[in-house]
């Protein structure tokens, strides 16, 4: 059985751990509330882009398609944009979508795609892309606990770029969606060539005049749509990962308590017998005297 004094450090050692849990799901619960008010602010302009995408897509104004719009027959070169954290202490939210997009290039491996490229946001989807060999074409890290589309832009573009100049035949963002406190849902769509099933079907038919024409109104429009379905998806990622951070140090910030009550009972426990022991010799020495 350990020493007291070995006990004891333990104990300090456990209590000096639990302190600093518990102030990282402190300040993990204060970037949550941000995270998720962030977030939910940017619901609306999703939405409102993705109906205005929708009518645009639908309009028989003019005879041009844009490139994103345009559905190859054969799917042989994919482009993987993967939204991680770039810190860990989070549970297994970065493991759980690291899973999800490895499934999805075996799959898109065994079914023939020849290429697959990554667009890597966050650290921890860059570690692992690189760890697995994968070709990485762009990447960014350290966003900060604020997502700023100025930073994400450029990685971005290189894989709509490469789409739209016929280098990819679809590209897939894989992210965390947050949908309570309690439970964040890893996620893999397509987001290009964009679908009915992402646009979807306006309520009425609408018809535009553009100015200065067409087609630079809807090149531009499907750009600015894109990037606000990849913003949104890095804000939902955040969100989720404070909440994710918060829940995992409260876990540890628990057990930490309950090591240092059964460190506590072993040590009074040793106490006691180091006690008994003493008097036994005590008692022992008196009575050969």
């Amino acid at each position: 059985m350990a020493s007291g004094k070995e006990i004891r450090t333990k104990i300090k050692s456990v209590q000096n751990t639990r302190k600093i849990t518990k102030a990282m799901e402190m300040v993990a619960a204060s970037k949550m509330r941000k995270a998720q008010e962030r977030m939910r602010s940017a619901r609306p302009y999703a939405e409102k882009i993705r109906r205005l995408a929708a009518n645009l897509s639908q309009a028989n104004v003019t005879d041009y398609k844009h490139p994103f719009l345009v559905r190859k027959d054969e799917i042989r070169r994919v482009g993987l944009i993967l939204v991680t954290t770039d810190k860990g202490l989070c549970g297994g939210l970065n493991t759980n979508i690291q899973r999800i997009a490895l499934t999805a290039m075996k799959e898109w491996e065994t079914s023939g795609v020849t290429e697959i490229r990554a667009c890597c946001i966050g650290n921890k989807g860059l570690g692992f892309m690189q760890r697995m060999g994968a070709r990485v074409a762009s990447q960014v890290t350290q966003l900060g606990d604020t997502p700023h589309l100025e930073k994400m832009i450029g990685p971005v573009k290189i894989m709509l770029d490469a789409f739209q100049n016929g280098e990819l035949d679809a590209v897939y963002i894989a992210y965390t969606r947050f949908i309570n406190t309690m439970k964040q849902e890893p996620v893999l769509e397509q987001l290009l060539p964009l679908t009915g099933e992402k646009l979807g079907t306006p309520e009425t038919s609408w018809d535009y005049l553009y100015e200065p024409d067409p087609q630079v109104v809807i090149d531009e429009m499907l750009v600015r749509y894109v990037e606000a379905l990849v913003y949104q998806a890095v804000a939902e990622n955040m969100a989720s990962e404070q909440s994710a951070r918060m829940v995992a140090m409260k876990a540890a910030s628990d057990n930490a308590k309950n090591v240092i009550g059964e460190l506590q009972l072993v040590y009074n426990k040793t106490r006691q017998a180091a006690i008994t022991k003493e008097l036994s010799e005590i008692v022992g020495g008196a009575a050969a005297v």
